[in-house]
């Protein structure tokens, strides 16, 4: 073992190796920002207060890699997050990759003391096997490339997610040899764009739409938010109540492939920035 030299300064080479490899996950976070950040817009702004110098102080230090990890959320990155659903029964597609696709609110929108609200979508990639020995060739990693510049293509306009409105309206696309199991639904405010969504999920997978299988539930309740609903009280604390299929925008945030075992899911697309992504 090699001896450590007389003048070694264990703090300052912690510094030193802390500040390396920390800056290192700020630049790949903020791949899209050119140099160490400036004034020039929310993101570079955003590089140069997290990026660690050898002058801060330890307040500043601190700051800095909350902001980080915390505020913006990459200690959140790659977390064993739950992705979709447990079935206990194995069901006819199960065999085939499920692609989901996650819309959210925009931070902004989202209104004091409410819940952000979030919807998931899915399909099965027919074409494919989830693994190798099945009748139909496995997924590559091409076959996702193709599916990802697809989606960046439908569901992204520059660096954004497209947007919906979300609302009261179910509507459901059962088509099982196409990747629509039965249970599949879209809620929106409005039928015409559901049957958007549909169609550019179809093109993402390069599966035929079928408008006669598209179906439509309109319920009389009407939608409710969060402000006009009130409270409940549990054990002394106020709680916000559950709004009634509100409305509201939705932006596309992820997408990601499911091959249903112990395999973590691969994903497409995120313009979070939180997971690593085929396409950047």
């Amino acid at each position: 073992m090699t001896e450590l030299p007389a003048n070694f300064d264990s703090w300052e080479h912690l510094q030193q190796t802390y500040m390396l490899e920390y800056n290192k996950r700020v630049d790949k976070f903020f791949s899209d920002v050119q140099g160490n950040g400036d004034l020039s817009g929310p993101r570079p702004s955003l590089k140069l207060a997290c990026r660690l110098k050898d002058d801060d102080n330890i307040a500043t230090w601190n700051l800095r890699t909350s902001l980080f990890f915390d505020v913006i959320g990459y200690s959140r990155k790659n977390l064993s997050i739950f992705y979709g659903s447990n079935f206990d029964a194995t069901i006819p597609v199960s065999d085939h990759p499920q692609l989901f696709l996650y819309f959210s609110q925009d931070a902004q929108a989202v209104p004091v003391d409410g819940k952000r609200i979030d919807h998931e979508k899915s399909c099965r990639l027919m074409r494919y096997a989830s693994k190798a020995g099945e009748s139909l060739p496995a997924i590559t990693r091409a076959n996702l490339l193709d599916i990802a510049h697809e989606i960046k293509n439908l569901f992204m306009e520059g660096q954004k997610g497209i947007t919906y409105t979300c609302g009261k309206i179910s509507v459901s696309y059962t088509d099982p040899i196409h990747g629509f199991p039965k249970g599949n639904y879209w809620l929106v405010n409005s039928k015409s764009e559901a049957i958007t969504l549909y169609e550019k999920l179809c093109n993402a997978i390069d599966q035929p739409f079928d408008l006669n299988k598209i179906n439509v539930g309109t319920p009389e309740k009407d939608s409710t938010t969060q402000a006009s609903i009130g409270t409940d009280t549990i054990l002394g604390t106020h709680y916000k109540k559950r709004a009634y299929r509100p409305i509201a925008n939705l932006r596309f945030r992820y997408a990601y492939v499911s091959f249903g075992s112990t395999a973590p899911p691969i994903f497409l697309i995120d313009t979070t920035r939180r997971n690593t992504a085929l396409l950047a």
